[in-house]
Order: structure tokens, then C-alpha cells, then sequence
């Protein structure tokens, strides 16, 4: 059985779109999920980029595809309140709600519905005092060790090759955002195509822009 590390951060739109048809698109394939809760913005200063939420026009458009995405798949999603907002806290609360920092798939859910479900703030202090003791975590949310945790495996992310939310990590290939679950549905099935050179040639050709 093949493990898929699931990258996501639960200020992402798609990564909420990409976790609840998670099911559906993998349904018959046996494998097993570690959800890694990580930092975008820090994925972002890395590689010095801006959220798409933080372009004029691009930000109006992500609404209005994730919520046609919704739409199509059937999940459901009513944007918070403010958008983008600061999510270290969800984050922590993730990572504390088990020993060894990997939340399981009821965690992540009920976080993720609090930002996509519920059309109010996402950081709200006293929505996240509620949902915290729902989820009763079994460590400090923010103590250093949790802290630390997050830290640590964003930095892992970074150079494992992630730049993005969500992402998915199988036999070191990588596979980003919501619509490569078909494609990550079909390297976890074997298909030969991902151990030709389409896959692993990609990228080769020489850069010939350099930006001022």
C-alpha cells in the first residue's frame, strides 16, 4: 500500500475543494493519507510570489472558480467573512491535535469547515476558542513544540520541491492542486506513463527569459 502525503494549508479554497472530493477521486485505490498541515505564506515568501487572493483581478476570479468548482463536485463552500486572513493558529490547533503533529482526516475536516462552511471571520478568537475545545487537542496549540512542529515541516516541504497548496507526495513524485487528483489517481494505479520520459524530462528545456 502507497502512502500520499497531503500538503495543505486551511487557507486555501482548493485545498478544501481538493480534501472533500478526496474520497470520491481515489475511491477503489487502496493507499493510505498523512495529512501535513503546513505554512503557504511561507511557501510564498520562498519562492517570492503572492497569493492569488493578493493580485487584483486574479483574486476576484479564484472566488468565482472555487466556488463553480463547488458547485460542479458537489461540496460545500461559503467564503469566509475575510479572505486571506492569518492561519497560524488553525495550523497549531491541527498539529496539536495529535502527539506526533499528523492530524487525522476528522481534525482537518473540522477545521476546514470552519473557514469554508460557515461564511464568518476564520480567525475569529472566540469561534477558535469553540473549535478548539471540540477538538480537545491533546497538546499546547500554542506552545513551542507545536510551534516548532509547524515550522519544521514547512521547512521540510519547502525542500522536498512543495510550492503550493495542496499537494500530494507519493514515491517523491509531487502533484499540485486540486485537478491532479485524476492524475495522482492513475500513478497510484500504476500507470506506465509516469515512468516515461513525459514525466521524468519535464523541466528540461533551457529558461530563455530572465525578468529585471
Amino acid at each position: 500500500m502507497k502512502t500520499v502525503t497531503f500538503y495543505l494549508d486551511f487557507i486555501s479554497p482548493y485545498a478544501w475543494l481538493a480534501f472533500d472530493a478526496w474520497p470520491r477521486a481515489l475511491e477503489g485505490v487502496e493507499h493510505h493519507v498523512v495529512y501535513r498541515p503546513i505554512l503557504f505564506g511561507a511557501l510564498l515568501k520562498h519562492h517570492g510570489q503572492l497569493g492569488p487572493a493578493e493580485i487584483a483581478g486574479k483574486r476576484e476570479w479564484t472566488y468565482r472558480q472555487v466556488m463553480w468548482l463547488a458547485h460542479r463536485q458537489g461540496t460545500p463552500l461559503v467564503l469566509p467573512a475575510s479572505h486571506p486572513f492569518n492561519p497560524l493558529a488553525l495550523l497549531r490547533l491541527a498539529l496539536a491535535c495529535d502527539e506526533r503533529g499528523a492530524p487525522g482526516r476528522q481534525v482537518c475536516e473540522r477545521i476546514f469547515r470552519h473557514v469554508w462552511c460557515e461564511g464568518q471571520e476564520a480567525a475569529d478568537s472566540l469561534r477558535r476558542a469553540d473549535l478548539t475545545a471540540q477538538l480537545a487537542p491533546v497538546r499546547d496549540p500554542s506552545g513551542a513544540e507545536v510551534r516548532q512542529d509547524l515550522h519544521t515541516r514547512t521547512r521540510e516541504a519547502v525542500e522536498r520541491g512543495v510550492f503550493g497548496v495542496p499537494s500530494f507526495e507519493v514515491d517523491g513524485r509531487l502533484f499540485w492542486g486540486q485537478d491532479a487528483l485524476p492524475m495522482l489517481r492513475a500513478c497510484l494505479l500504476g500507470d506506465p506513463w509516469f515512468e516515461g520520459p513525459a514525466w521524468s524530462d519535464a523541466g528540461q528545456a533551457r529558461n530563455a527569459l530572465r525578468r529585471q
